[in-house]
This record gives C-alpha cells, structure tokens and sequence, in this order.
C-alpha cells in the first residue's frame, strides 16, 4: 500500500462538504498548517472540527472561521479566537465545549474502540446536561461520555516515514497522537520524510498502521499565539 502523497492538494482528495475532522495541535503549536490551509481554499464546507481550540483569528482552525467553513466546533479551549465567540453569540457556530481531559479521553476511546465511558469530570455543571450520571459503589457521581470518532484525522509531525511511522517534537506531539488512532482515515504532513526503516523504533509516537496518508509539508510559520518579552533595563 502506498500511503506517500506528492503534495497535500492529492492526499485531502476525498474529504467533502459535511466531514468531522479531528485536527492535532494545542494552541499554535503542532497544527497541520498545510491541510488547513488547502481545506480553506477548497472551501470545504459544514466541517465538524474537533480540536483542543479553534485557533486565532487568522491562523490555524480561525482561517475557516473566517470563511465560515466550520459549521460545528467541538473543543476544550477557545479564548484566543474573537471570531469564534461573535460567531456563537451571533448563532451562526454550534458549539460543544468539553473539559480538556475528557476531550483526550473521548478521542482515545473512539481510536481503541470503546463506546462510552464513566468520568466524574463536569458532574453537576452545564457539562452534565442531557447525559447520563450513575452512581457507583464509591458513592461519586459519574457521567457517562461517548467516544468520538472522525471521518479524517489532520496531524502534523516533525518526522515520518513512508510506511507512516511518525515522531513528534516535544510539546508538538499535544492531541496529534491520540486523533492519528480515532480517524476513520488519518492525513499526517510531516516536516521531513524518510525512507522506512530509518526510524528508530523505539523512537516512534504513532505506528504507521494508524496512518493512511503521508506528504511531506513545506512553508511552516510555527506561529506563536502570544510572545511576551522582557524590558530591558539600563
């Protein structure tokens, strides 16, 4: 099977109006920058994304913000975004905030096939509203959370091979990981492409049998969301 894509135009071939993508990244860093980018200017659209933020106003997820591209954002953390608050207070964007180490865990569970699961986490808050909450021997109140699942997975990693394998770069490696299990197809660009076999395999984050579709990714901004500097002093 070959799984190598010249450019990333010809590996999102098949991705259409209506998809759920799961998008890697935390913040800024380690988004696959080159498949948002391409999906913008297809203007692909009614996306369902789920990714731990939706961006900034012009970069990462923002940019399909701005084209009004994503119809429904499923997300733990969304205060950069401007655009994504007018948007949902405006009624144009559904939106389901989900605590952050439920979000990792829903994923994890739709990539190793668990259906549901129990977590005290939002139990009396908004969070609970519509699920259900069982009690256990423990006393505690538990939710019970569904697994997600997408129709792509968009991850982006420092190093991959051409059976897939992937390496990320330290705190680059976020979601990328776990949304690379839970994609029904997974799309991963990476920074430099290696023949198989070059990896060290005790080096490697995600084995190629989780990847379907690799290209090598060029023109990285790596931007940061916000610097803060020092003062001088004299």
């Amino acid at each position: 099977m070959n799984k190598i894509f010249n450019d990333v135009e010809s590996a999102i071939f098949d991705i259409k109006n209506n998809s759920v993508l799961l998008v890697g990244g935390f913040g800024l860093c380690g988004i696959p920058e080159n498949l948002i980018s391409v999906i913008c200017k297809k203007g692909i659209q009614n996306l369902t994304c789920v990714s731990n933020n939706a961006g900034v106003d012009d970069f990462g997820l923002g940019l399909l913000l701005q084209t009004k591209q994503i119809k429904k954002m499923m997300a733990s953390y969304v205060g950069e975004n401007a655009l994504f608050e007018k948007q949902f207070l405006e009624g144009e964007l559904e939106v389901e905030l989900i605590p952050q180490g439920t979000l990792a865990e829903r994923i994890r569970a739709g990539g190793a096939g668990i259906p549901a699961f129990y977590t005290p986490t939002g139990v009396g808050t908004k969070v609970a509203e519509g699920k259900e909450v069982k009690t256990f021997d423990d006393g505690k109140k538990y939710l019970l959370e569904k697994a997600i699942k997408g129709d792509f997975a968009l991850i982006k990693a420092w190093k991959g091979d051409k059976f897939g394998n992937l390496i990320y770069r330290h705190t680059a490696r976020n979601f990328n990981s776990v949304m690379a299990t839970a994609g029904k197809v997974t799309i991963a660009e990476v920074e430099t492409l290696v023949e198989t076999g070059e990896l060290d395999p005790n080096t490697i984050h995600t084995p190629g049998l989780f990847v379907q579709r690799v290209f090598q990714g060029k023109n990285y901004e790596k931007r940061i969301e916000q610097r803060t500097v020092t003062q001088a002093h004299n």
